[in-house]
Protein backbone atom coordinates (compact mmCIF):
# COMPACT_ATOMS: atom_id res chain seq x y z
CA UNK A 1 0.00 0.00 0.00
CA UNK A 2 2.77 2.36 1.44
CA UNK A 3 5.07 1.53 -2.07
CA UNK A 4 1.84 2.25 -4.55
CA UNK A 5 1.24 5.49 -2.21
CA UNK A 6 4.80 6.68 -2.58
CA UNK A 7 4.73 6.06 -6.94
CA UNK A 8 1.82 7.85 -6.68
CA UNK A 9 2.88 10.62 -5.14
CA UNK A 10 5.81 10.97 -7.44
CA UNK A 11 3.74 10.87 -10.41
CA UNK A 12 1.67 14.05 -8.34
CA UNK A 13 5.04 15.86 -8.40
CA UNK A 14 6.06 15.07 -12.01
CA UNK A 15 2.47 16.38 -13.15
CA UNK A 16 3.10 19.39 -11.18
CA UNK A 17 6.34 20.52 -12.89
CA UNK A 18 4.77 20.01 -16.06
CA UNK A 19 2.04 21.74 -15.40
CA UNK A 20 4.35 24.56 -13.94
CA UNK A 21 6.00 24.78 -17.03
CA UNK A 22 3.27 25.19 -19.12
CA UNK A 23 1.43 28.14 -17.09
CA UNK A 24 4.72 30.02 -17.38
CA UNK A 25 4.90 29.76 -21.10
CA UNK A 26 1.49 30.85 -21.69
CA UNK A 27 1.74 33.88 -19.06
CA UNK A 28 4.88 34.78 -21.32
CA UNK A 29 2.72 34.27 -24.66
CA UNK A 30 0.10 36.53 -23.37
CA UNK A 31 2.74 39.03 -22.68
CA UNK A 32 4.76 38.62 -25.53
CA UNK A 33 7.79 37.83 -23.78
CA UNK A 34 10.22 35.05 -24.85
CA UNK A 35 10.35 32.67 -21.70
CA UNK A 36 13.79 33.19 -20.11
CA UNK A 37 13.85 36.94 -20.46
CA UNK A 38 14.32 39.33 -17.59
CA UNK A 39 10.92 41.18 -17.10
CA UNK A 40 12.41 44.58 -17.19
CA UNK A 41 13.81 44.16 -21.00
CA UNK A 42 10.76 42.99 -22.78
CA UNK A 43 12.47 40.99 -24.86
CA UNK A 44 10.40 39.67 -27.62
CA UNK A 45 10.28 36.14 -29.00
CA UNK A 46 13.18 34.97 -31.64
CA UNK A 47 16.33 37.67 -30.09
CA UNK A 48 19.40 36.24 -30.01
CA UNK A 49 19.17 36.27 -26.03
CA UNK A 50 15.89 33.98 -26.03
CA UNK A 51 16.44 30.64 -24.46
CA UNK A 52 16.00 28.28 -27.47
CA UNK A 53 14.90 25.12 -25.66
CA UNK A 54 12.46 27.06 -23.68
CA UNK A 55 11.17 29.03 -26.41
CA UNK A 56 10.86 25.34 -28.53
CA UNK A 57 8.90 23.81 -25.13
CA UNK A 58 6.06 26.95 -25.14
CA UNK A 59 5.57 26.45 -28.82
CA UNK A 60 4.99 22.44 -28.35
CA UNK A 61 2.42 23.77 -25.43
CA UNK A 62 0.76 25.84 -27.74
CA UNK A 63 -0.22 23.30 -30.15
CA UNK A 64 -0.97 20.57 -27.41
CA UNK A 65 -3.86 23.48 -25.97
CA UNK A 66 -5.01 23.71 -29.54
CA UNK A 67 -5.42 20.32 -30.01
CA UNK A 68 -6.77 20.32 -26.63
CA UNK A 69 -9.68 23.06 -27.25
CA UNK A 70 -10.27 21.44 -30.74
CA UNK A 71 -11.63 18.11 -28.74
CA UNK A 72 -13.36 19.59 -26.51
CA UNK A 73 -11.99 19.16 -23.44
CA UNK A 74 -9.34 20.85 -20.36
CA UNK A 75 -6.11 19.58 -20.35
CA UNK A 76 -5.51 16.90 -18.16
CA UNK A 77 -1.51 16.10 -17.60
CA UNK A 78 -1.30 12.72 -17.24
CA UNK A 79 2.72 12.58 -18.06
CA UNK A 80 5.96 13.47 -20.06
CA UNK A 81 8.52 12.70 -21.57
CA UNK A 82 11.58 14.10 -23.72
CA UNK A 83 10.25 15.94 -26.84
CA UNK A 84 11.81 15.14 -30.08
CA UNK A 85 11.41 18.00 -32.83
CA UNK A 86 12.47 18.54 -36.34
CA UNK A 87 13.78 21.98 -36.63
CA UNK A 88 15.31 24.31 -39.57
CA UNK A 89 17.94 27.01 -39.48
CA UNK A 90 16.22 30.26 -41.33
CA UNK A 91 17.60 33.10 -42.62
CA UNK A 92 18.68 35.18 -39.96
CA UNK A 93 19.93 32.33 -38.10
CA UNK A 94 17.18 31.28 -35.65
CA UNK A 95 15.93 27.47 -35.50
CA UNK A 96 11.98 27.32 -35.50
CA UNK A 97 9.68 25.01 -37.16
CA UNK A 98 9.73 24.13 -40.91
CA UNK A 99 6.23 24.92 -40.82
CA UNK A 100 2.76 23.48 -39.14
CA UNK A 101 3.07 20.46 -40.25
CA UNK A 102 6.00 19.64 -38.65
CA UNK A 103 4.72 21.40 -35.46
CA UNK A 104 1.87 19.19 -35.85
CA UNK A 105 4.31 15.95 -36.18
CA UNK A 106 6.31 17.27 -32.86
CA UNK A 107 3.43 16.97 -30.64
CA UNK A 108 2.69 13.86 -32.04
CA UNK A 109 5.97 12.93 -31.04
CA UNK A 110 5.32 13.55 -27.11
CA UNK A 111 3.88 11.15 -25.11
CA UNK A 112 1.55 14.17 -23.22
CA UNK A 113 -2.20 12.64 -22.66
CA UNK A 114 -5.03 14.89 -22.93
CA UNK A 115 -7.91 12.87 -21.25
CA UNK A 116 -11.19 14.14 -19.92
CA UNK A 117 -12.10 15.31 -16.42
CA UNK A 118 -14.63 12.05 -15.91
CA UNK A 119 -11.67 9.78 -17.74
CA UNK A 120 -8.98 10.74 -15.04
CA UNK A 121 -11.43 10.59 -12.27
CA UNK A 122 -12.81 7.05 -13.02
CA UNK A 123 -9.21 5.58 -13.04
CA UNK A 124 -8.49 7.20 -9.74
CA UNK A 125 -11.69 5.76 -8.28
CA UNK A 126 -10.80 2.10 -9.81
CA UNK A 127 -7.10 2.33 -8.20
CA UNK A 128 -9.15 2.95 -4.84
CA UNK A 129 -11.07 0.07 -5.10
CA UNK A 130 -8.16 -2.05 -5.88
CA UNK A 131 -5.90 -0.70 -2.63
CA UNK A 132 -9.18 -0.91 -0.29
CA UNK A 133 -9.86 -4.28 0.57
CA UNK A 134 -5.99 -4.36 1.26
CA UNK A 135 -5.81 -1.30 3.27
CA UNK A 136 -8.88 -3.26 5.37
CA UNK A 137 -7.26 -6.40 5.45
CA UNK A 138 -4.07 -5.03 7.04
CA UNK A 139 -5.96 -2.99 9.62
CA UNK A 140 -8.09 -5.89 11.00
CA UNK A 141 -4.68 -7.77 11.42
CA UNK A 142 -2.70 -5.36 12.63
CA UNK A 143 -5.88 -4.09 15.46
CA UNK A 144 -5.18 -7.89 16.45
CA UNK A 145 -1.80 -7.66 16.72
CA UNK A 146 -1.66 -4.67 18.86
CA UNK A 147 -4.97 -5.35 20.69
CA UNK A 148 -4.88 -3.78 24.22
CA UNK A 149 -6.19 -7.13 25.58
CA UNK A 150 -3.17 -8.77 25.23
CA UNK A 151 -1.61 -10.01 27.83
CA UNK A 152 -1.60 -11.56 31.45
CA UNK A 153 -3.86 -10.39 34.03
CA UNK A 154 -4.02 -11.42 37.51
CA UNK A 155 -7.26 -11.60 39.86
CA UNK A 156 -7.50 -8.93 42.56
CA UNK A 157 -9.75 -10.91 45.00
CA UNK A 158 -10.24 -7.58 46.78
CA UNK A 159 -12.19 -5.94 44.30
CA UNK A 160 -14.01 -9.01 42.78
CA UNK A 161 -17.29 -10.47 43.49
CA UNK A 162 -18.61 -13.79 42.37
CA UNK A 163 -21.59 -14.42 44.27
CA UNK A 164 -22.70 -17.95 44.20
CA UNK A 165 -26.03 -19.34 44.85
CA UNK A 166 -27.14 -23.39 45.34
CA UNK A 167 -30.24 -24.95 46.47
CA UNK A 168 -30.57 -27.98 48.49
CA UNK A 169 -34.40 -29.68 48.93
CA UNK A 170 -35.61 -32.25 51.36
CA UNK A 171 -37.06 -35.29 49.30
CA UNK A 172 -38.14 -36.99 52.63
CA UNK A 173 -35.84 -39.55 54.82
CA UNK A 174 -31.82 -39.22 54.01
CA UNK A 175 -32.81 -38.26 49.67
CA UNK A 176 -31.98 -34.61 49.19
CA UNK A 177 -31.82 -32.93 45.86
CA UNK A 178 -29.03 -30.39 45.35
CA UNK A 179 -28.78 -28.27 42.39
CA UNK A 180 -25.61 -26.02 42.42
CA UNK A 181 -26.36 -23.86 38.86
CA UNK A 182 -26.32 -27.33 36.47
CA UNK A 183 -29.47 -28.76 37.44
CA UNK A 184 -30.94 -30.86 40.25
CA UNK A 185 -29.09 -33.87 41.83
CA UNK A 186 -30.87 -36.29 43.72
CA UNK A 187 -28.84 -38.55 46.37
CA UNK A 188 -28.72 -40.30 49.52
CA UNK A 189 -26.49 -38.28 52.12
CA UNK A 190 -24.42 -41.59 53.05
CA UNK A 191 -21.07 -40.41 51.62
CA UNK A 192 -21.40 -42.96 49.02
CA UNK A 193 -20.51 -42.13 45.07
CA UNK A 194 -24.11 -41.71 43.39
CA UNK A 195 -24.29 -40.56 39.69
CA UNK A 196 -24.56 -36.60 39.86
CA UNK A 197 -24.63 -34.22 36.72
CA UNK A 198 -22.08 -34.81 33.14
CA UNK A 199 -20.79 -38.06 34.05
CA UNK A 200 -19.60 -37.28 37.21
CA UNK A 201 -20.10 -38.91 40.92
CA UNK A 202 -21.31 -36.81 43.81
CA UNK A 203 -21.10 -38.03 47.56
CA UNK A 204 -22.32 -36.23 50.44
CA UNK A 205 -21.39 -37.56 53.69
CA UNK A 206 -23.21 -36.24 57.33
CA UNK A 207 -20.09 -35.90 59.41
CA UNK A 208 -22.61 -33.98 62.38
CA UNK A 209 -25.60 -32.05 62.79
CA UNK A 210 -23.84 -29.11 62.02
CA UNK A 211 -21.12 -30.83 59.22
CA UNK A 212 -21.36 -32.21 55.36
CA UNK A 213 -18.79 -32.89 53.35
CA UNK A 214 -19.19 -32.69 49.66
CA UNK A 215 -17.15 -34.74 47.04
CA UNK A 216 -17.56 -35.25 43.37
CA UNK A 217 -15.24 -37.52 41.19
CA UNK A 218 -14.50 -38.66 37.45
CA UNK A 219 -13.02 -41.19 35.80
CA UNK A 220 -11.37 -42.18 39.42
CA UNK A 221 -10.28 -38.65 40.33
CA UNK A 222 -11.00 -36.85 42.85
CA UNK A 223 -12.42 -33.22 41.62
CA UNK A 224 -13.64 -31.30 44.55
CA UNK A 225 -14.32 -31.53 48.10
CA UNK A 226 -16.48 -29.26 50.16
CA UNK A 227 -17.17 -29.11 54.01
CA UNK A 228 -20.17 -27.07 54.92
CA UNK A 229 -20.26 -25.57 58.14
CA UNK A 230 -23.96 -24.89 59.45
CA UNK A 231 -24.04 -21.57 62.25
CA UNK A 232 -25.64 -22.07 65.63
CA UNK A 233 -28.62 -20.23 64.19
CA UNK A 234 -28.75 -21.98 61.52
CA UNK A 235 -29.10 -19.03 59.37
CA UNK A 236 -25.61 -19.03 57.53
CA UNK A 237 -23.73 -21.53 56.03
CA UNK A 238 -19.26 -21.58 56.05
CA UNK A 239 -18.09 -23.55 52.70
CA UNK A 240 -14.68 -23.90 52.70
CA UNK A 241 -14.71 -25.21 49.16
CA UNK A 242 -11.39 -27.14 47.28
CA UNK A 243 -10.74 -28.22 43.57
CA UNK A 244 -7.83 -30.26 42.70
CA UNK A 245 -6.69 -29.49 39.10
CA UNK A 246 -5.33 -32.22 37.02
CA UNK A 247 -1.75 -30.45 37.11
CA UNK A 248 -2.07 -30.73 41.15
CA UNK A 249 -2.93 -27.09 41.89
CA UNK A 250 -5.64 -26.69 44.19
CA UNK A 251 -8.11 -23.95 43.77
CA UNK A 252 -8.83 -22.75 47.26
CA UNK A 253 -11.98 -20.95 48.02
CA UNK A 254 -14.35 -19.83 51.01
CA UNK A 255 -17.69 -18.90 50.52
CA UNK A 256 -20.07 -17.38 53.78
CA UNK A 257 -23.95 -18.10 52.50
CA UNK A 258 -27.05 -16.66 53.92
CA UNK A 259 -30.22 -18.60 54.03
CA UNK A 260 -33.63 -17.11 52.05
CA UNK A 261 -36.32 -18.81 52.36
CA UNK A 262 -37.91 -21.41 53.94
CA UNK A 263 -36.17 -24.77 55.21
CA UNK A 264 -34.13 -26.17 57.90
CA UNK A 265 -31.00 -27.11 59.15
CA UNK A 266 -28.82 -27.67 55.87
CA UNK A 267 -31.72 -28.07 53.28
CA UNK A 268 -33.19 -24.13 52.22
CA UNK A 269 -31.75 -21.88 49.13
CA UNK A 270 -28.17 -20.49 50.01
CA UNK A 271 -26.90 -16.89 48.35
CA UNK A 272 -23.49 -16.20 49.20
CA UNK A 273 -22.61 -12.86 50.77
CA UNK A 274 -19.08 -13.05 50.90
CA UNK A 275 -16.40 -14.69 48.48
CA UNK A 276 -12.90 -15.23 49.61
CA UNK A 277 -10.48 -16.62 46.99
CA UNK A 278 -6.81 -17.96 48.59
CA UNK A 279 -5.30 -18.93 45.59
CA UNK A 280 -4.02 -16.66 42.83
CA UNK A 281 -6.32 -16.81 39.20
CA UNK A 282 -4.16 -15.79 36.30
CA UNK A 283 -5.67 -15.36 32.93
CA UNK A 284 -3.96 -14.93 29.51
CA UNK A 285 -5.15 -13.31 26.34
CA UNK A 286 -3.38 -14.03 23.00
CA UNK A 287 -3.67 -13.48 19.57
CA UNK A 288 -5.91 -16.19 17.42
CA UNK A 289 -5.45 -17.09 13.96
CA UNK A 290 -4.48 -13.69 13.15
CA UNK A 291 -7.57 -11.85 14.07
CA UNK A 292 -8.68 -13.11 16.99
CA UNK A 293 -8.49 -13.90 20.55
CA UNK A 294 -7.72 -16.49 22.38
CA UNK A 295 -8.89 -16.27 26.58
CA UNK A 296 -6.80 -19.02 28.10
CA UNK A 297 -6.93 -20.13 32.31
CA UNK A 298 -4.41 -22.38 33.09
CA UNK A 299 -5.81 -23.12 36.82
CA UNK A 300 -8.95 -24.46 35.03
CA UNK A 301 -7.13 -25.54 32.28
CA UNK A 302 -10.10 -24.22 29.86
CA UNK A 303 -9.21 -21.86 26.53
CA UNK A 304 -11.70 -19.89 25.00
CA UNK A 305 -10.75 -19.40 21.23
CA UNK A 306 -13.13 -16.69 19.49
CA UNK A 307 -12.83 -14.31 16.55
CA UNK A 308 -14.63 -11.48 15.62
CA UNK A 309 -16.99 -12.62 12.69
CA UNK A 310 -19.93 -13.67 14.58
CA UNK A 311 -19.12 -17.73 14.62
CA UNK A 312 -18.78 -20.01 17.69
CA UNK A 313 -16.02 -21.39 18.49
CA UNK A 314 -15.54 -24.79 20.83
CA UNK A 315 -14.14 -24.38 23.86
CA UNK A 316 -10.89 -26.49 24.75
CA UNK A 317 -9.37 -28.24 27.27
CA UNK A 318 -9.22 -31.11 29.65
CA UNK A 319 -11.68 -29.21 31.71
CA UNK A 320 -13.82 -27.68 28.98
CA UNK A 321 -17.46 -29.06 28.97
CA UNK A 322 -18.72 -30.86 25.95
CA UNK A 323 -20.21 -29.07 23.23
CA UNK A 324 -19.64 -25.82 25.02
CA UNK A 325 -18.50 -22.81 22.31
CA UNK A 326 -18.31 -19.35 22.64
CA UNK A 327 -18.54 -16.54 20.07
CA UNK A 328 -17.41 -12.70 20.29
CA UNK A 329 -18.41 -9.31 19.56
CA UNK A 330 -16.48 -5.61 19.44
CA UNK A 331 -18.71 -2.85 21.36
CA UNK A 332 -15.66 -0.63 20.97
CA UNK A 333 -11.79 -0.39 20.78
CA UNK A 334 -12.09 -0.98 24.59
CA UNK A 335 -15.12 -3.37 25.18
CA UNK A 336 -15.85 -6.40 24.25
CA UNK A 337 -19.03 -8.85 24.84
CA UNK A 338 -18.67 -12.82 24.77
CA UNK A 339 -21.43 -15.46 25.01
CA UNK A 340 -20.98 -18.46 26.15
CA UNK A 341 -23.32 -21.90 25.25
CA UNK A 342 -23.71 -25.06 26.19
CA UNK A 343 -25.70 -27.82 24.06
CA UNK A 344 -26.96 -24.78 22.03
CA UNK A 345 -28.36 -22.94 25.24
CA UNK A 346 -26.41 -19.71 26.40
CA UNK A 347 -25.36 -20.41 29.77
CA UNK A 348 -23.91 -17.15 30.30
CA UNK A 349 -22.76 -13.21 28.62
CA UNK A 350 -19.87 -11.51 29.63
CA UNK A 351 -18.66 -7.89 29.22
CA UNK A 352 -15.40 -7.20 29.12
CA UNK A 353 -13.78 -4.03 29.34
CA UNK A 354 -10.65 -2.40 29.73
CA UNK A 355 -9.59 0.33 31.62
CA UNK A 356 -8.61 4.03 30.09
CA UNK A 357 -4.98 3.31 31.19
CA UNK A 358 -5.27 -0.32 29.83
CA UNK A 359 -4.11 -1.26 33.24
CA UNK A 360 -7.22 -2.64 34.21
CA UNK A 361 -9.62 -5.35 33.01
CA UNK A 362 -13.06 -5.65 34.39
CA UNK A 363 -15.05 -8.85 33.44
CA UNK A 364 -18.56 -8.77 34.48
CA UNK A 365 -20.63 -12.34 34.07
CA UNK A 366 -24.39 -12.50 33.55
CA UNK A 367 -24.93 -16.40 34.53
CA UNK A 368 -28.53 -17.66 32.97
CA UNK A 369 -31.00 -17.95 35.32
CA UNK A 370 -29.25 -15.86 38.34
CA UNK A 371 -29.85 -11.91 39.40
CA UNK A 372 -26.32 -10.79 40.64
CA UNK A 373 -24.17 -11.04 38.14
CA UNK A 374 -20.21 -12.18 38.79
CA UNK A 375 -17.59 -9.05 38.68
CA UNK A 376 -13.79 -9.85 38.27
CA UNK A 377 -11.37 -7.48 38.48
CA UNK A 378 -7.70 -8.05 36.78
CA UNK A 379 -4.56 -6.36 36.76
CA UNK A 380 -2.26 -6.25 33.85
CA UNK A 381 0.68 -8.22 35.00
Amino acid sequence: FWAKATRAEARIKKGSRIYADYIECTSLNAAGQAPGGSHHSHETRGSEESDPAAMRRCSIWDSVFRLGTRRGAGLRLWTASSVTRKNVQSNDGTTECSDERDRAGAVRKTVIGVLPRRAIEACVFKRILEILPAVCLATGMAWAAESPFIGEWKLDSSKSRMPDEMKVQSQGGNKYAFDFGGGAETIVVDGSDQPGYAGTLLSVKAEAPDTWIVQRKKDGRLLLKATWKLSKDGSTLTDYYREFESDSSTLSLDYVYQRTGGGSGFAADWQSIKETRNSPFLMQVKEFQGDGLSFITPSEQETKNVKFDGKEYPNEGPNADRGASSSIRRVDERTLVMTDKAGGKVRDTEEIDLSADLKTLTITVHITGRDKPNVMVFERK
